[in-house]
């Protein structure tokens, strides 16, 4: 396995839009450098938050070099990967691990999802670890993909030298708990559900990359040093907090939502890309009651 430690919060980066519809470096690099202060181990670029299939390839290299420049010291970036096809899949994770990548988030192929067998994702993912010079974690989120990594199957590709964890954003706590108990020391598993970090956390899950603490972040920080130093009062009154929040931000009202929450916490979100559209004004009052409500939000008007 690689020497490289994942663990942690870390915020699958929103990418912000300027009034034309075009990436807005500057934007994102304000964003990445108040988030510098906050105590996140390192940070996603174009993952589902980040409408990554939104962006055209020299896109998705530019917001990796804007969040790789403006990243402090010592913070590792993720590079996510959203080809179809497994040559696809190589390419992309050569390209971004040319960038500087310091890992890569590989999506389960889906378009054929019916097709999408064990077996299958299995070799795609075992084709891509082996050609790509970055370590790979798998990205499991079939809400959007419609595609299950099922436990065992994890584990098996656990035992690859260069497949070092996966992004279980499923929300589905069995799944998740039988994954911690299967995979080998070292692997890491981050939850990618804000509603289930605490509880993960205590499974012995590794972390958490989570669209929400990108419009919470030092809850979600403290949440996690919490749990991990014993204060679980503490770590259960923020999951508390979190919780709801997390379901509204991305459950219910998916990228367009979180951005609305972005602005509401004074960063940078802005509007999604078409197809997306933004919240209406009456969602926009619902996303805002129910970060008042968190008591995470005070200067919140």
């Amino acid at each position: 396995m690689t020497d490289l430690k994942l663990a942690g919060i870390i915020p699958p980066l929103s990418t912000p839009f300027d009034e034309r519809g075009d990436v807005d470096t500057s934007a994102l690099a304000e964003n990445v450098a108040r988030y510098n202060g906050v105590g996140f181990s390192g940070y996603l670029a174009f993952g589902s938050t980040g409408e990554a299939v939104h962006l055209t390839a020299a896109e998705r290299l530019r917001v990796f070099e804007t969040i790789k420049q403006t990243a402090a010291p010592g913070r590792f970036v993720i590079g996510g990967v959203n080809e179809q096809s497994t040559r696809g899949a190589v390419e992309a994770a050569r390209t971004i691990a040319g960038a500087g990548a310091d890992a890569v988030l590989v999506i389960t192929p889906y378009f054929y999802k019916g097709a999408m067998t064990q077996e299958s994702l299995s070799r795609h993912f075992i084709a891509v670890a082996d050609a790509a010079p970055a370590p790979i974690l798998i990205y499991n989120i079939p809400q959007n993909t419609g595609v299950v990594m099922e436990p065992p199957t994890v584990a098996a590709l656990a035992q690859h030298p260069n497949i070092v964890g996966i992004k279980d954003s499923a929300g589905n706590m069995i799944a998740i708990s039988n994954t911690i108990s299967l995979v080998p020391s070292g692997f890491a598993v981050f939850s990618g559900n804000g509603s289930i970090l605490y509880p993960a956390l205590m499974m012995g899950a590794t972390g958490g990359v989570l669209g929400v603490s990108c419009v919470a972040p030092s809850a979600c920080v403290e949440l996690y040093e919490a749990a991990r130093s014993g204060d679980h009062p503490r770590a259960r009154e923020l999951q508390n907090r979190l919780s709801a929040l997390s379901q509204l931000l991305t459950a219910t009202f998916g990228v367009p939502g979180l951005k609305a929450g972005l602005d509401l916490a004074g960063l940078r979100g802005g509007p999604p890309r078409s197809p997306l559209i933004p919240v209406s004004d009456a969602v926009r009052e619902k996303i805002r009651s129910a970060m008042r409500e968190s008591g995470l939000f005070p200067d919140l008007g």
